[in-house]
């Protein structure tokens, strides 16, 4: 039987509970982030749930800011990475974005950049920290 991956932006008030669940997991367990910094922007953000076989495995979200829109708070369950559910978020975060949105940045993870960059974003700037961890700016212009 192969994988099934399915992203869908968040509507239900159950499915933004699996959507935090993966984010807890992901950035305040396992990366030990500090937990109100997890929750910003929650309120003006549009959210999605990754799964992976019916079973929740990832979430993402994206928001406009002054800067532009930007993509943030992908996380995918240990379990699940390497399983294209990483790519799957990306793609479908883009592509809910409004028509002409430009610019679309995210802060990536030094460790992910290279996936990000697999992905067409593009590092802008020198690294910095944020919630304890190595970022890069990385930024991508859509065709």
């Amino acid at each position: 039987m192969s994988a099934r991956i399915e992203v869908k932006k968040v509507t239900a008030s159950e499915d933004l509970k699996k959507a935090f669940s993966v984010r807890r997991e992901v950035f305040v367990e396992e990366q030990h982030c500090p937990p109100e910094l997890e929750w910003e922007h929650d309120d003006i953000a549009v959210h999605f749930l990754a799964t992976y076989n019916d079973m929740p495995a990832g979430a993402a979200r994206w928001r406009k800011t002054d800067k532009g829109y930007k993509l943030e708070r992908f996380a995918v369950l240990q379990q699940y990475r390497g399983k294209k559910v990483g790519e799957a978020l990306v793609a479908a975060v883009i592509n809910d974005l409004p028509s002409g949105a430009s610019p679309i940045y995210l802060n990536a993870q030094v460790a992910a950049a290279g996936f990000y960059s697999k992905l067409g974003f593009n590092k802008q700037g020198d690294e910095f920290e944020e919630a304890g961890i190595q970022h890069y700016k990385m930024v991508r212009i859509l065709q």
